[in-house]
């Protein structure tokens, strides 16, 4: 017999989203995953000077902002023809960097780690699912004593971007051309002393407590599986000619390592809230025209594809395109990938303080085009971001954005082929139907971000419910 579970709005997903399965014989055998949030920055964005972009599109994510900055700011660099001089890409870098340890950071302590503890008997940990906790009282007790540290220790993460950026989130001192804060000595001897304690975190509890949950929560290696195909765009550039990435680019398809094509992308919208004249469209030729009463349609989040191909993005695809892991691809090798992103990327950070020139130039003067197209690619905390501009008489005509939440939350595109977390879904035990715990560990491995996704919450709807049936 069938039975449809409704977990929605999803908590701790970074706004709201609702996801949908048929369950039979206590197994996941269908699945929906609905972003039901529109905000339409790509329309915002119509008619603006390109110089903003990379300031106005942090506001799509509060949690992520300055992975939007730099793209926006690559995007424009790649009309223009600029880059920037080595210490502007250097700040970059350690700005992103930061921004990546408190999203790291506060994925597992706040987003996931609930899932598999005993919380006390207060909020926010009440009301929640008691099943399946499985953690000894002594471990448990200590990863809750690290969740409480870790909201200080994210706090020191966005202290660090708050030194070279002006504030987080939404910092200042990520633009096209540069950055804006000189690395002067005293920022900089700040900065290392709080990295260096955000770092110390990392590795004494961060990966000690993720290598617990592994080995006690050892069966999730065998649950939230799917296909290798994973896309990523490659992370900090490691000088200022941008090609070569200290994380690179590369796109799997069926475990088969391939370099990157842009060409070969496609959003689908026939299951989204999106009218469309035609089939799929490349990104410079995408549109967003809303339709909240299509037919067939589920989603705000539309359905990139990679030469037809679903494909997850996020911290296992970086490790995996690296070659640093690739134990296997499940709901715990996303969870102990992005640990391991963490420590990698701390010590990358603590190297680049290192390579700053003091007194050197951070930003790069240029002359924004009349007319011109440009890309901006990037790896962000969650996957593959991308940001496809087109400037007519100096002014934005045309902006469209491809998010890692759109890759990994996409409903089914026009060949009724499932997004990624859709597919991991497939086969997910369901112990107790009444608390479908295992539905939102699987989900939140992902680390979705529906709000930078869907880009209006449909009046009337209620604001929480599990509907059994």
């Amino acid at each position: 017999m069938l039975k449809k579970i409704v977990v929605g709005p999803l908590t701790r997903a970074n706004n709201s989203c609702f996801v949908e399965v048929l369950v039979e014989n206590k197994k996941v055998v269908d699945a929906r995953c609905s972003g039901i949030f529109f905000r339409g920055f790509e329309l915002i964005m119509e008619g603006r000077d390109p110089r903003d972009a990379s300031y106005l599109t942090q506001r799509i994510c509060g949690i992520c902002s300055s992975a939007h900055g730099i793209t926006a700011s690559l995007a424009l660099e790649n009309a223009a023809g600029v880059r920037p001089p080595k210490n502007g890409n250097i700040l970059r870098n350690l700005i992103f960097g930061a921004d990546f340890l408190q999203n790291h950071i506060r994925h597992l302590y706040l987003f996931s780690l609930s899932d598999y503890i005993t919380g006390p008997e207060v909020a926010p940990f009440i009301p929640g699912y008691s099943t399946d906790k499985r953690l000894k009282e002594e471990t448990n007790n200590s990863m809750i004593q690290h969740i409480f540290e870790s909201i200080e220790i994210s706090r020191l993460a966005h202290d660090l971007v708050t030194l070279l950026g002006g504030k987080a989130p939404f910092p200042h001192g990520i633009l096209s051309g540069g950055s804006t804060v000189f690395p002067t000595a005293d920022v900089m001897m700040a900065f290392k002393s709080k990295l260096r304690r955000v770092n110390d975190f990392i590795k004494n509890a961060m990966l000690s407590d993720v290598f617990t949950l592994a080995e006690v929560y050892s069966d999730y290696y065998q649950i939230g599986c799917r296909a290798p195909n994973m896309l990523e765009y490659g992370i900090f550039p490691r000088n200022e000619e941008e090609g070569d990435r200290y994380f690179p680019g590369g796109a799997v398809i069926n475990g088969m390592l391939q370099k990157v094509d842009p060409s070969v992308i496609q959003e689908h919208v026939s299951k989204s809230w999106y009218s469309a004249d035609s089939e799929s469209r490349h990104p410079f030729q995408g549109k967003t025209v809303p339709d909240r009463e299509k037919e067939g349609a589920y989603s705000w989040v539309k359905a990139p594809r990679y030469m037809e191909t679903p494909m997850e993005g996020g911290p296992l695809a970086q490790l995996w395109i690296k070659g640093d892991y690739r134990k296997g691809i499940s709901t715990m090798d996303r969870i102990v990938a992005r640990a391991l992103v963490a420590e990698k990327i701390g010590a990358l950070m603590e190297s680049w303080v290192d390579e700053l020139e003091p007194g050197q130039p951070i930003f790069t003067p240029f002359e924004v085009p009349r007319e011109a197209s440009g890309i901006g690619l990037t790896g962000a905390m969650r996957g593959p971001l991308g940001h496809w501009i087109y400037i007519k008489n100096g002014r934005i005509v045309h902006y469209q954005i491809i998010t890692p939440t759109a890759w990994n939350f996409s409903p089914r595109d026009d060949s009724d082929r499932k997004g990624p977390v859709e597919e991991a879904l497939i086969g997910t035990p369901i112990a107790d139907e009444s608390q479908p715990i295992e539905i939102g560990r699987v989900v939140r491995a992902f680390y979705v971000c529906s709000s930078c996704s869907a880009q209006v919450m449909i009046p009337g709807s209620p604001v929480r419910e599990i509907i059994l049936q």
